[in-house]
């Protein structure tokens, strides 16, 4: 995370929940669903030193700590947990701290702050393009780890609608979040967020240069579009945000004749239990949609 961007103020979660709390075993319990979407694996010293064991030099997280894997495990543990209840200024200053072992927590705490709550557009970019960085790095150091190819994309994905898909598309960031993108499914079809992602890079190339050209230059198309975001619902059926994706994408590439599907997937979106404050955020957009 670059220094400016940590040292700015940062807005708190407006909507604090005690069931969006989950306190030492609670996370481990509640981890498949929290998780779902992502499919970021639970961070015990076993997976923590599976992954980044041959990590070298001062990126390898034991470098410079007293204590080992398991007690790394319990402050990225920690991490998380303070991302799932909103508090995403101290889950990003605690995984900044982790080196390798909190990049992933550290990218996704800082794009979805950045999306929902950050109100300054040059600094939302910021956090952004850093969260970016992140990701870049944790997939440097976890080169077969899924999720952090697909922070990658989102935090791109996010900083490219930021400053218009057009200006992004000329900077050549579309290559990039694809890329990311297939690298992520390849190693793990099973993606929801990726699939969701890759829904969304179809909708939005074919909203902006057409169904021919995105096509031919950047291989969008809207079968493709469709099928991800149905992939996504089917392998998070609880997720409001891929009903979110889903409609927009569905505005998107066939503007109002699907109109009617989109407004109910929004209503669905609106209607899902949050299990966490991203969640809650997502509701929370779901439900601005049909005002």
């Amino acid at each position: 995370m670059s220094a400016r961007a940590a040292r700015s103020s940062w807005r708190r979660f407006p909507h604090p929940d005690k069931a969006y709390l989950y306190a030492e075993s609670r996370l481990k319990a509640h981890w498949p669903r929290l998780h779902c979407g992502d499919r970021e694996p639970f961070p015990d010293a076993h997976r923590l030193e599976t992954m980044l064991g041959g990590a070298h030099g001062e990126d390898h997280p034991l470098s410079g700590r007293t204590g080992g894997w398991k007690a790394l495990s319990a402050e990225v543990q920690q991490a998380w947990r303070l991302y799932h209840e909103g508090e995403f200024e101290k889950a990003v200053r605690l995984a900044a701290s982790l080196r390798s072992a909190g990049r992933c927590v550290a990218s996704k705490a800082a794009t979805v702050y950045a999306n929902y709550l950050e109100q300054d557009p040059n600094r939302r970019l910021e956090l952004f393009e850093s969260a970016a960085q992140e990701a870049e790095r944790a997939a440097a150091a976890m080169p077969d780890h899924a999720n952090a190819h697909y922070l990658r994309a989102f935090a791109l994905g996010r900083y490219s609608q930021g400053i218009s898909v057009l200006v992004a598309l000329s900077r050549g960031l579309g290559g990039k979040v694809k890329t990311s993108l297939d690298r992520a499914l390849e190693l793990d079809p099973g993606h929801a967020d990726a699939h969701i992602a890759s829904g969304a890079y179809h909708a939005e190339i074919i909203d902006k240069v057409g169904g021919l050209v995105g096509g031919l230059t950047y291989g969008a198309n809207k079968d493709d579009g469709l099928a991800h975001y149905r992939k996504a619902m089917e392998l998070n059926p609880h997720s409001a945000i891929a009903r979110i994706e889903y409609a927009n994408g569905l505005l998107l590439m066939f503007g109002t004749s699907r109109r009617a599907e989109a407004e109910q997937l929004y209503r669905e979106a609106a209607g899902i239990e949050p299990a966490d404050a991203m969640e809650r955020l997502d509701a929370e957009l779901a439900a601005s949609m049909l005002r």
